[in-house]
């Protein structure tokens, strides 16, 4: 073969790469261009756009990793705005729950500082204040509780507890309430010791949390507590036979700030059993409820028992 052939075949093939590399050139910086236009979209708040591609294109997995990173993105975007809308949920919430009371207590006070009540009237205006003052340090003490939950201040000291007599000695803490308020109590919490790991202050919480339910929400007449003690777990029970939860609100009840129409979860600000829960979670525990409305509702706590921390 002579060398003019040669260099002519050459000069094909080389033409031919040069014909191919320019047309795929020419789709990828086609393609990047479209990409950049889409990206450009996306930063200006159109985050609904994909990158469309097909399997056979090279540039396949980038657009998949693109579309990826944006939609996490905008799972991100819209978490961070249901939690603004929630949080300003929950100041509008507490603004309310605290400006009704608080101006009542004002109005108390200002009658007995004006001298405008005397003698067992006087005495009683006090004793009324003094009750909507707890009622607000309730409040601001279970707000407290919930920032520091959800901004990961918390902290947890776990210690191996007797959980029967601690829930015992709690429990006893609510009976002045009870019979203020003509509720009937069953205690069935059995004699012998069942070690949990517990963070005092936290279990102490919850329980508050479930009986203050109970008492304000419920309407109840009776009021019932029980422990059972297995071998891994230990269930804790707090019964009562108010007006119960709808089966359609059940699924929300531990939702902060939720509050059903027309169950126990009407009234109030809607954080204590989400605190509740939480501070479950952190222990490793579980909570559940079942309701039969007007009949029987059953919060139930499980938590592992342990024998050593």
């Amino acid at each position: 073969m002579k060398m003019i052939d040669v260099l002519l075949i050459v000069m094909v093939v080389v033409s031919a790469i040069s014909i191919v590399l320019t047309v795929y050139v020419f789709k990828v910086k086609k393609k990047l261009s479209n990409m950049l236009i889409i990206l450009e979209d996306i930063e200006k708040g159109n985050r609904n756009r994909k990158i469309l591609s097909n399997d056979k294109d090279d540039m396949a997995k980038i657009c998949y990793k693109i579309n990826g990173i944006v939609s996490r993105d905008n799972e991100e975007i819209l978490k961070l705005q249901e939690s603004d809308k929630a949080y300003r949920q929950l100041l509008t919430s507490i603004s309310h729950d605290v400006r009704t009371p608080l101006a009542s207590l004002i109005g108390y006070l200002d009658a007995v500082h004006s001298k405008i009540v005397e003698g067992e009237e006087k005495e009683e205006y006090i004793g009324i204040a003094r009750s909507k003052s707890y009622k607000l340090k309730e409040l601001v003490d279970i707000l407290f509780e919930w920032f520091k939950i959800n901004s990961n201040e918390k902290i947890f000291d776990f210690e191996l507890t007797d959980i029967n007599e601690l829930t015992r000695g709690i429990i006893a803490g609510w009976i002045p309430a009870f019979e203020e308020k003509k509720v009937a109590f069953n205690i069935n919490i059995p004699d012998t010791e069942c070690k949990v790991s517990l963070d005092i202050s936290s279990y102490s919480r919850i329980i508050n949390n479930l009986m203050q339910n109970s008492m304000t929400h419920s309407e109840c007449e009776t009021i019932e507590v029980e422990i059972k003690s297995g071998e891994k777990e230990v269930e804790i029970n707090i019964s009562d036979d108010g007006r119960g939860i709808d089966k359609k609100d059940i699924p929300y009840v531990f939702d902060r700030l939720y509050r059903a129409d027309k169950s126990r979860s009407g009234r109030g600000n809607g954080l204590g059993l989400s605190i509740a829960k939480e501070l479950i979670s952190a222990h490793h525990g579980s909570i559940a409820v079942e309701s039969v409305p007007n009949k029987r509702t059953t919060f139930k706590i499980k938590l592992p028992v342990k024998e050593t921390l």
